[in-house]
């Protein structure tokens, strides 16, 4: 089939991609000329595991095309994907107008039947406005179906998550788009959950909410068992094994961060308001999130006391492993809220620390892992990058002005870590 995605981020490039890997002709549109350049060079301006081997080869092949022209790309294909930021606002509710602009350009550019999809993730009735929007600014009065196909990726498993799906949502007005709809996902042979438009877009935000949920309900537990000597780890283990329950989001760590789970939190709340409903529930998850940082912070602070003019070395900047991502990263925050105590860092990302420069101009940052420590009176870490299990410990050790670790992650094992001498302080055990 004939596809556009308008808006080459994490969710559009990655989209796009994956539709032409299984063999669908792609156009890939993006308004940021010079970002469009570098997709036309052969750059990338994401890093996603296994992302860079597909573009390169569907590029190849003739079925993947990068343009800025939103134009070229409506009038060229028969389903155009909307997968365009939909940042947070001051209030916590959703910024629309990159979707209201896009709706606009398509009604501008449509000269037949379109099936227009947002991908991106939006509050319930967005599709209502999109479908409205069109219909004012098309000046032809062509017809067209808007249909909600919300996104399931994680960030660092993109491409995995797209390839192998657990389930396709399509929300629909009408059952004009369906049977276009599953020729588009058939080649994935996942199972297409087709329902009203309305539910779709709710599904979005009430499954990372209640991920989000998972996460702090798993960190609130770890409070519980620092005070009473438990592990939570193998709490999590024996609550994972039971199957209504899954082991899956019960990671203890310094919170949940990136794009997705605290925006579309804050959104759901919002939501959830404006139609007269008070969700304490994921209030509550927000303000669990925010404790867990402040309850790491204070773990750093009764040990190293004064942290001014202290040299603390930190493992991990961006918000997870497997990416680049920086945006409302934990590590970040950390890294910041350490520098305002007067505190000097010495950092290092596998993939993040081009983008967390500007975050945290006054770091000092380290291409070796093994080099953070060296003269620092203690070390974080703050991502769960699998690389990190492979610390040189002894290299460490030595290298620490004081062997003190602290392990937003959990990474190593307390006793073993006692064992080797450090003053190890992690989450939960």
């Amino acid at each position: 089939m004939k596809l556009t995605i308008i808006g080459t981020g994490y969710v559009g490039l990655v989209t796009g991609t994956c539709f032409a890997e299984v063999g669908h002709q792609v156009i890939c549109v993006d308004n940021d000329a010079a970002k469009v350049a570098l997709l036309q060079s052969g750059g990338l301006p994401i890093y996603e595991p296994g992302l860079e081997e597909l573009v390169n080869r569907n590029v190849a092949a003739g079925r993947l095309h990068f343009t800025a022209s939103t134009a070229d790309g409506v009038t060229n294909s028969d389903i155009i994907f909307i997968a365009v930021p939909t940042p947070q606002l001051p209030d916590g509710s959703v910024d629309l107008s990159f979707i209201e602009r896009v709706a606009r350009e398509i009604a501008g550019a449509m000269t037949s039947y379109k099936i227009i999809v947002d991908k991106s993730t939006v509050p319930v009735r967005t599709g209502e406005k999109v479908a409205e929007t069109i219909k004012r600014y098309c000046k032809t009065k062509v017809e067209c179906d808007v249909v909600s196909n919300p996104e399931f990726l994680r960030e660092g498993f993109a491409v995995t998550d797209l390839m192998k799906p657990d389930r396709i949502v399509v929300g629909v007005r009408s059952q004009r788009p369906v049977a276009a709809m599953k020729e588009v996902y058939a080649p994935f042979a996942a199972p297409i959950v087709v329902t009203d438009i309305h539910s779709a877009e709710l599904i979005k935000h009430a499954s990372n909410s209640f991920l989000a949920l998972k996460i702090s309900y798993i960190n609130a537990v770890s409070v519980i068992c620092e005070a009473t000597g438990a592990n939570v780890q193998e709490v999590a283990a024996g609550m994972g094994m039971d199957e209504r329950i899954g082991r899956r989001f019960l990671n203890p760590s310094l919170g949940f961060g990136g794009s997705c789970f605290p925006k579309d939190l804050s959104a759901f709340v919002q939501i959830a308001g404006q139609l007269g409903y008070d969700f304490g529930l994921l209030k509550e998850v927000q303000k669990i999130n925010a404790e867990q940082m402040n309850r790491f912070l204070k773990k750093i602070t009764d040990t190293l006391w004064v942290l001014r003019d202290k040299k603390i070395g930190v493992l991990g900047l961006a918000f997870k492993q497997n990416t680049d991502d920086v945006r409302m990263s934990p590590a970040i925050e950390l890294c910041q809220r350490l520098q305002k105590e007067g505190a000097t860092l010495r950092v290092h990302d596998p993939k993040a620390m081009d983008k967390a420069r500007p975050l945290l101009p006054d770091a000092t940052y380290v291409e070796d892992m093994n080099e953070v420590a060296d003269g620092c009176d203690a070390l974080v870490i703050a991502t769960e990058w699998e690389e990190f299990r492979q610390l040189d410990l002894e290299r460490t050790r030595k290298a620490l002005s004081h062997p003190i670790i602290f392990d937003g992650r959990n990474l190593f094992d307390p006793e073993e870590m006692e064992r080797l001498g450090f003053i190890y302080k992690s989450i939960g055990r």
